[in-house]
């Protein structure tokens, strides 16, 4: 069985789908995505390859991009990042808080070998795989980069509403609450303060969603809050407040663990002041 959170109320339903995907929920009431086992519940998806011109596509991995490894006494997946992608669960979500925790590897690839780190968290992902550049879903993004993390990009076409400031007429905006509404906004959000540790400790990341309001946080503090996402399909506008999560493949090695998602009926107001 798997699980698919419905809107609004917190609860669970049951469909046809993997019977390993399904975790005992904590006394917290969040449940595991990640078994520590092997990637049961999850897709693997990987784009074109630097200097060729098909996607390798999907749950196709020849050169192990995705693999289960041992770090720092507990199981983690290990994204090498040599070939852009995304595992992708094979849920679809709503209304619900999601944290993980990440830490960066040493290994860096071309074209990204000399820029800082970079990886991601796409969530309410939408349509085909590779949508964007053959390589990732139409998504919100909670980024994961070096001294970047809790940023907000637009995957593959969506628009948000966010409150803040632009500096300049083409520049990003910086996410700051109470600042001037942008509405329809497509582009690079800023997050207002930088709450990453140094290379090499793991941090904790949140993505808490409900009913068209999106809070990112970083190691507990909340640095990003968007509104009224919209993505498109079929031509059309519609909003974007469920769908799948991937985690990206983009250039540098990094390790995710304890990733675990809760329905919920409200945000707590701590991640909202």
């Amino acid at each position: 069985m798997r699980s698919i959170f419905l809107a609004g109320i917190g609860a669970i339903v049951a469909v046809v789908g993997t019977p390993s995907a399904l975790l005992a929920e904590g006394s917290d009431g969040f449940r595991l995505l990640f078994n520590g086992k092997d990637l049961s519940g999850w897709d693997t998806w990987l784009g074109r390859p630097l200097g060729e011109k098909e996607p390798i596509g999907l749950n196709k991995d020849p050169r192990q991009v995705y693999s289960i490894v041992q770090v720092d006494g507990q199981p983690a997946i290990r994204i090498s990042g040599e070939i852009f992608g995304a595992l992708t669960s094979r849920e679809e979500f709503e209304n619900y808080h999601l944290r993980l925790e990440f830490k960066w590897g040493e290994k860096k690839w071309p074209p990204r070998e000399k820029a800082v780190r970079d990886s991601g968290l796409l969530y309410h992902c939408i349509g085909p795989h590779g949508a964007q550049s053959s390589f990732w879903m139409q998504s919100l993004e909670c980024q994961i980069q070096e001294r970047d993390c809790g940023d907000f990009y637009s995957v593959a076409g969506p628009v948000v509403d966010v409150e803040g400031e632009r500096p300049s007429d083409k520049g990003p905006i910086v996410y700051k609450k109470g600042g001037m509404k942008f509405t329809g906004y497509r582009g690079r959000i800023i997050r207002d303060v930088d709450h990453e540790k140094p290379v090499g400790q793991w941090n904790t990341i949140e993505v808490l969603t409900l009913n068209g309001t999106c809070v990112h946080a970083v190691n507990g503090k909340t640095n990003l809050v968007l509104t009224n996402p919209r993505g498109r399909l079929d031509g059309k506008e519609i909003p974007l407040t469920r769908g799948r999560i991937q985690l990206q493949s983009e250039g540098a090695e990094v390790f995710f663990r304890n990733i675990a998602i809760k329905p919920i009926m409200r945000i707590p107001d701590e991640y909202l002041k």
